[in-house]
């Protein structure tokens, strides 16, 4: 799979690429008929390397895994399968040795307790003479407008306009997109009409738990209006929160016969998603999905205190840009206020906007003037 494969466009919507820009954070949002698809959630100074284009050392060949260990520029460890090794098939051994320095692309990123997936038949065929990065793969706002080219882009920052091509707009997120970002934080989330989706996302697998709440028990017919409508959303909010892997679904109170008759309705929900596969039922009754790994999942993107605090950075921002002679104080706890100085240029970028420096202060979360 190619690394763009992610953003292969469907058949042809009315497609709107939203470009929201604050003090260490992007945020994309894909639109497609009126309706929010996609969501990606980035730190520039910290991208997820995916089309990265690296010079790199060969640590370790491992036969028995198929593939090759090799020490990234960032430190991290990237993994070679085989069948990446070369574009000819050779054997292992015969096209890549320890110490080798070998010119790879980034096609999948570090995600839980894995490193990076690297490539050599999907590099270009450069030479180099010492580790390092050569070429920065495209981030998300980049590979949405590749794959939908005829969308609308718009973008509520100078920067972001001028190298995307976009219409500057005084805020590119209305309230109800900033309200669908802020629900993929959650493991819950309500359903139109009744119940819930609860969705956990381990290492392993994503377990997806549909929850009839004030409607269980209900008659045949109105469970099953539930749990179609149900798995519509799951669909959707797979997609939306890039979840990867194995995806068990769990459906509310029906028996083996029923949740089967709901297949058909699961894989025409999914089938805009090219990275995802239904594969049916299995002994358990869960519905079994497989969705590509490229990038990380938004659960781990938005894990820890790191993305509430850039949320008020975010706040702090519009203020300042409403009222320029205002000095801010940011008050959070201290781990909120840890994460935000050690993300590289977050408070600088602000301050260049602002004019001054954003005061921290440990304390209950909030915006306030600076003493």
């Amino acid at each position: 799979m190619s690394v763009a494969a992610d953003t292969r466009p469907e058949s042809p919507v009315q497609a709107i690429i939203r470009v929201s820009r604050s003090p260490g954070e992007r945020r994309v949002a894909l639109i497609l008929d009126d309706v929010v698809t996609e969501a990606w959630v980035e730190r520039p100074a910290r991208p997820d390397g995916v089309g990265d284009v690296l010079a790199a050392h060969v640590s370790a060949v491992a036969p028995a895994m198929a593939g090759a260990f090799l020490t990234l520029p960032d430190g991290q460890t990237g993994f070679l399968p085989e069948s990446e090794a070369s574009l000819s098939r050779r054997p292992l051994r015969e096209v890549v040795q320890e110490g080798r320095l070998l010119v790879v692309r980034v096609t999948r990123a570090a995600q839980g307790a894995k490193g990076p997936r690297v490539s050599v038949k999907r590099a270009p065929p450069l030479a180099a003479t010492q580790p390092g990065l050569i070429e920065r793969g495209p981030d998300a706002a980049m590979r949405l407008r590749a794959a939908y080219p005829q969308a609308q882009i718009l973008a509520d920052d100078a920067t972001e306009a001028a190298r995307l091509g976009a219409r500057l707009v005084a805020r590119a997120f209305d309230d109800e997109i900033e309200a669908e970002f802020e629900a993929l934080a959650s493991p819950s989330l309500p359903l139109e009409g009744g119940g819930r989706l609860i969705i956990q996302t381990t290492h392993a697998l994503t377990a997806i738990d549909v929850d009839a709440g004030s409607h269980a028990g209900a008659d045949r017919t109105a469970t099953q209006a539930l749990n179609a409508a149900a798995l519509r959303e799951a669909a959707r909010q797979i997609r939306l929160r890039n979840c990867a892997g194995g995806i068990l679904i769990d459906a509310a109170g029906m028996a083996a016969r029923d949740r089967a008759a709901l297949e058909p309705a699961l894989r025409e929900a999914l089938a805009p998603d090219r990275l995802a596969e239904c594969l049916g039922t299995g002994p358990l009754g869960l519905f079994e999905l497989r969705r590509a790994r490229i990038h990380p999942p938004l659960s781990e993107t938005l894990a820890g205190p790191l993305t509430p605090g850039l949320a008020l950075l975010r706040i702090a921002g519009r203020e300042a840009a409403h009222a320029p002679h205002r000095r801010l104080a940011l008050h959070a706890p201290p781990a909120m206020l840890a994460a935000l100085r050690a993300l590289p240029d977050a408070l600088a970028e602000y301050e260049r906007a602002a004019g001054h420096a954003l005061t921290l202060t440990p304390g209950e979360s909030g915006i306030t003037d600076a003493a």
